[in-house]
Formats: C-alpha cells, sequence, structure tokens
C-alpha cells in the first residue's frame, strides 16, 4: 500500500542532519505501517516502542532526556541494540508519555544525525509540544490517488497519473470513485477491498461495513478516554451530528453547521466550541469557514469561527454512519446527493494542505470552496456531483468577484485541456487542482 508522504520521509532521511519526525494523524489511519513496515524497511534496523501498548516503555525517560542516555535505557528495556548511524527510532503514540514528547527537544539540538520519528493519534490535545523542534506532517486517510495505488492496476494507475480524459478513462475512474465513496481511505477497509476482490459483493461489502463499524466505535470509545475536561458527549454528539447534518442538502451546497438540536439545552456556538475544537485537532471532522461579500486574501483574516461547516474526516465513515448502501452508492442517482462529492473535495484539498478551506456565499449564491494561489489570487471552486453543469452561483460569483480563472469539479469529463479560464475538471481529478492554478 504506497502512501505519498513517504517521499517526504525520505527527502528527510536524506538530510545531513534533522529535526526529529512527528507524524499526527487519527487513529488507524496507518501511521506505524508508514514509519515501521514502509518507511523502516530503508534502514538496517527499526526499533519501535509504543507508549500505548507497553506503558512500561515510560520508565526509559524518567530521569535524564540526553539522547545517549535515553537510547542506553531504551535498549535495556526493549533488549534490543540500536546504531543511530544507520537505525531508526520509532516512538509510537508518543502522546501517551509527556517527557518522551518534551525528549524530541533534546534530540533535535543535541543529535540532529539521529533518525527519530514520533507518531501519535492525540497529538492536538498536549499540553507541551516541542515547537520549532520537530519536522511535523500529518497523515490523513488514503486519498483517492492513494486508492487507485492500492488497486496494483497498472493501465488504471498511468491513466490517473497522465490524467487520461478519454470515454473509456472516464468511465472507469469513475466506477472507481464511487467505490471509494463507499469504501473510504482508512487503510484497513482499503486492505479489505482489495483483498476481497474475487469474493462476491455481498462478502466484501460486508467486510468493509464491519471494519467502519468497529473504526466508529472506537473513535467513540476515545472521546471519553481523551476528552480531558471537554464534555465527552458534546464531543460525541457533534461528531455523530455531522453526518445528519450533511445528508440534509440534495442537490445544493452543504449549508453551514446548526447548534440547535445536536444537544439538549444547548443552542450556541459557545457551548459546542470546545467539542468542535476537539474533533478538529484530533482529524476527525475538516472545517470550511464561509466567506460573505467580496473575498480577499489572507482569507483566515475574514473568518467568523461560529460560521462554520464541518465535514467529516472520511467520507467511507460518512456513508457507513448515514447507512448508505454499496448498491445506493453505484446507483446513478446517488450522484446528486451533493454533499457526497463535497466531503470528497474537501478530503481531497485537506490533503495537499488545504487546511481548513473556506467557502463564500452572498445572498442566495454559494460556492464550495474558495482557494488562494501563491500570489494571492482568488479562485472559486464550483462542485457539481453529477452531470448537470449548470451553475448559477459560479454566474454570480464572476458578476460580482471578477475572477481571474474559475474551477468547476463535475461527474463529467471536464473541459478540453486549451480552456484556462473556466476550467471544468472531473472529480477524482481533485488533487491536481494546484497545478492549474
Amino acid at each position: 500500500m504506497k502512501r505519498t508522504l513517504l517521499n517526504s520521509l525520505m527527502t528527510w532521511k536524506n538530510q545531513p542532519e534533522r529535526k526529529p519526525l512527528l507524524i499526527d494523524g487519527a487513529r488507524q489511519t496507518g501511521k506505524t505501517f508508514l514509519l515501521q513496515i514502509l518507511f523502516g524497511k530503508t534502514f538496517a534496523n527499526t526499533l519501535r516502542i509504543d507508549f500505548l501498548e507497553t506503558p512500561a516503555f515510560k520508565e526509559a525517560f524518567e530521569s535524564s532526556l540526553a539522547p545517549e542516555e535515553l537510547l542506553i535505557n531504551i535498549e535495556l528495556i526493549t533488549g534490543q541494540s540500536f546504531n543511530p548511524e544507520t537505525d531508526l527510532l520509532i516512538l509510537d503514540e508518543i502522546g501517551e508519555c509527556e517527557r518522551a514528547v518534551t525528549s524530541l527537544k533534546y534530540f533535535a539540538e543535541k543529535a540532529p544525525t539521529y533518525f527519530v520519528a514520533a507518531s501519535g493519534s492525540n497529538i492536538g490535545l498536549l499540553n507541551t509540544f516541542p515547537v520549532g523542534k520537530v519536522e511535523q506532517y500529518y497523515l490523513r486517510p488514503l486519498t483517492f490517488k492513494e486508492f487507485i495505488y492500492a488497486s496494483e492496476e497498472s493501465a488504471l494507475i498511468k491513466a490517473f497519473d497522465t490524467q487520461a480524459s478519454s470515454t473509456t478513462a472516464h468511465n472507469i475512474l469513475m466506477d472507481k470513485l464511487t467505490d471509494y465513496f463507499f469504501t473510504g481511505g482508512m487503510p484497513e477497509a482499503v486492505a479489505a477491498w482489495y483483498q476481497y476482490k474475487d469474493a462476491s459483493i455481498l462478502e466484501r461489502v460486508a467486510k468493509v461495513s464491519k471494519i467502519h463499524a468497529d473504526l466508529i466505535e472506537g473513535y467513540r470509545r476515545d472521546f471519553g478516554k481523551y476528552a480531558g475536561k471537554v464534555d465527552a458527549t458534546l464531543i460525541e454528539s457533534v461528531f455523530s451530528s455531522i453526518p445528519a447534518q450533511l445528508s440534509i442538502v440534495m442537490d445544493e451546497s452543504v449549508k453551514r453547521f446548526k447548534f440547535k438540536n445536536v444537544y439538549q439545552r444547548k443552542s450556541r456556538y459557545s457551548d459546542f466550541e470546545n467539542a468542535i475544537h476537539w474533533l478538529l485537532r484530533c482529524r476527525l471532522a475538516l472545517a470550511n469557514y464561509p466567506i460573505e461579500g467580496t473575498p480577499k486574501s489572507p482569507l483566515a483574516a475574514y473568518k467568523k469561527d461560529n460560521m462554520i461547516k464541518l465535514f467529516l474526516f472520511d467520507i467511507g465513515l460518512l456513508s457507513h454512519m448515514l447507512s448508505s448502501s454499496y448498491k445506493e452508492i453505484k446507483q446513478q442517482s446517488y450522484e446528486y446527493k451533493g454533499y457526497i462529492a463535497e466531503n470528497f473535495v474537501q478530503q481531497e484539498l485537506t490533503a495537499i494542505g488545504i487546511d481548513p478551506s473556506y467557502s463564500w456565499n452572498d445572498a442566495r449564491a454559494e460556492i464550495e470552496f474558495i482557494v488562494t494561489n501563491d500570489a494571492g489570487a482568488i479562485f472559486p471552486i464550483e462542485v457539481k456531483s453529477g452531470k448537470r453543469t449548470r451553475a448559477k452561483s459560479l454566474m454570480s460569483y464572476i458578476e460580482k468577484c471578477d475572477p481571474s480563472k474559475t474551477f468547476k469539479l463535475t461527474g463529467t469529463q471536464g473541459s478540453s485541456a486549451l480552456e484556462k479560464e473556466h476550467i471544468v475538471m472531473p472529480l477524482y481529478y481533485t488533487q491536481y487542482l494546484p497545478t492549474k492554478w
């Protein structure tokens, strides 16, 4: 299973000196697999300690945090040798050991040639953090590109990599996209989907659905375990409400999150602010902020915290929480459930570093996403889930904001490669948007 982030890790490894790596991400997104299997095989040896699985490892960090002494303690506890010149040290679930987090500062300052990588699913909740002393990355669920790579179908991968636009390529890629809408990008679900490709579709679907159910139950248990001072019942209420609120919208842009009826006797943003921030810090929810009027760069300066759209971090889990069957998702009528396409685009934008994202509304006109390039130019992105591409809101945006370029993501093959101003692209090529602006 190929992960795009591996390229960044290899660049980190090949530097003469380096800060420790810190891989953040929701639970079960494949952080350990990435570090130990994919990245670890490029080293002579890998020594991994997991603070959640074996809390006794914390003992190695109770006294000195000097790198040389820490390594001696780790070798004594694990019974494994470690060569800092050739081996990789993995500190897994580092959020469970505060002093291990602090030790990253000393590895950065006193042992910059060591290969030290840490990971955790609750990094965003840490009270202390070695600011400026780590090279931090976020591992999300598999993107659609990674889902395609996991198929190991060379012709399909080539078509995606070259952005093929033939009718044949489009039909197959759209078929794969609806598979992805059901499966999502959680590594275990993707692995099962391809592992059981020769089984009956009923067995294949059942395997993935069971994985989804177990993952969601695991996240809900985590709410109580890691909520801290935040009310765990509020966290669960917001998390559970995201799919329900998204599903209300049919063939329109997703509306901002409504706080009324999410939890009894609470109806204001201030009541849910801490719970929302908790979900965002744990990468279980994705944020989009609507901008009103004429948008200006930087967009972050014009956002209002209480005006927020919330998306789920994985589209497969979203479909499961909505009880959307595989058959329903594959049906032609399902493509007009625009919130699925919008959640997909949100995930793809997040994966390429656009987090949070922004949208635009003015009177009755709404644009699902607006983005800026390095020069500060702002471009609208209209999302149309099906083949109906007429976009009144986009015309309204053009009249009021006069953008130099517009984008429309649809269920069609897209516009000609010669079109440079009003670009139409198929949904499955969302990750290629930055190459166009």
